[in-house]
């Protein structure tokens, strides 16, 4: 059994993982810093490095420890390279560094995004290439085709906000804690989705990319005019970030023949959004995957799992690997109208 240990550290979670290639977890940590950067409304890069240097030597020894598991035994580090928030992306990349040299393992330089993107296959045996990807978190929203591991064309991506970042946003304009995405979820459900009227930027578009950014200004407004309740304020705008979302992808199906419809990434966990995105690929005769909620948001166990795909393929990486804090999936992907580095 080949076992693959993963480090994860690109934002504000501390994760380890220990994963075999048949698709077991045999354990895994995380530890969040919600708390920390709550009062600041956002992650503070700074804060986020500090924790994940204080927190992660600790959480090796833990998963290592409760899959009674030697670093010997391990076959393989993977490590979170990029993107991410630099100082964070280079705790785990040197954790994983430092193990990798010392017990002589192979390390595999992991792109987050990558994670997030072969993830379904970690719990969906039945799961092969190619799929249509939509991949949404809180620095990116795109849209890819997944042709295997390490094979990506990008078929769409934001020219401004990402989904996740307009989640954190309007919650904050509403007065609600971070991280916003499940704050915004929980008030939703006791508002009404039709009552404050908001824009779908791009929707119906022949452009397939994506815009958030004059949605969650409208949101601004909304709340500035004190004429609406928060709970419709909150229902109303995930409702309207669902039919962006619904309409985007709907416009991928369009150009791609891939049987199967995949989404992942932190705001994959929106249970409004999977039940539209369920519907569109019943809809529309594809197949639809999508991880549990806990398998969305970062984790390690992503990280193992595509360090395994990694692995298995022959792919591994020199001790000279550098982290990055962009790290595009289509790097040959043409440039999109003010996308820029979110490409």
């Amino acid at each position: 059994m080949t076992l693959v240990l993963g480090l994860e550290s690109s934002c504000d979670d501390s994760a380890v993982a220990l994963v075999s290639h048949d698709r077991q977890i045999l354990a895994q940590a995380v530890v969040g810093q919600a708390e920390a950067h709550r009062p600041f409304g956002g992650v503070v890069p700074e804060i986020a490095a500090r924790a994940h240097v204080d927190v992660l030597p600790g959480l090796i020894r833990q998963v290592l420890h409760e899959a009674d598991v030697t670093i010997g035994e391990v076959d393989a580090i993977a490590a979170t390279a990029g993107p991410g928030l630099i100082g964070g992306v280079m705790v785990a990349l040197l954790a994983g560094k430092g193990l990798s040299l010392a017990a002589g393992k192979p390390l595999i330089a992991v792109n987050h995004l990558e994670g997030h993107a072969l993830s379904p296959r970690l719990v969906d045996p039945n799961l092969d290439f190619p799929y249509l990807l939509l991949l949404t978190s809180g620095g990116h929203c795109q849209l890819l085709e997944v042709r295997g591991v390490g094979d990506y064309r990008r078929l769409a991506t934001t020219i401004d906000d990402a989904a996740g970042e307009a989640f954190d946003k309007a919650a904050k304009l509403l007065g609600l804690p971070y991280p916003g995405g499940p704050a915004i979820e929980e008030l939703a459900v006791k508002g009404d989705p039709g009552s404050v009227p908001l824009p779908r930027p791009l929707v119906g578009s022949a452009e397939p990319h994506f815009s958030f950014a004059g949605l969650k200004s409208a949101v601004q407004r909304a709340v500035a005019s004190g004429a609406h309740r928060s709970e419709d304020i909150a229902a109303s705008f995930q409702q309207a970030v669902v039919d962006c979302m619904v309409d985007r992808t709907a416009r991928a199906l369009e150009s791609s023949d891939a049987p199967a419809l995949v989404v992942a990434g932190g705001v994959a966990a929106n249970q409004a959004l999977r039940g539209a995105l369920a519907k569109l690929a019943a809809d529309n005769g594809r197949r639809f995957s999508v991880p549990p909620g806990w398998l969305c948001t970062d984790n390690a166990a992503m990280i193992a799992w595509a360090g395994a795909e990694r692995l298995g393929r022959g792919l591994t990486d020199s001790l000279d690997a550098p982290a990055r804090a962009r790290w595009p999936l289509d790097p040959a992907g043409e440039s999109v109208r003010g996308a820029g580095v979110k490409a």
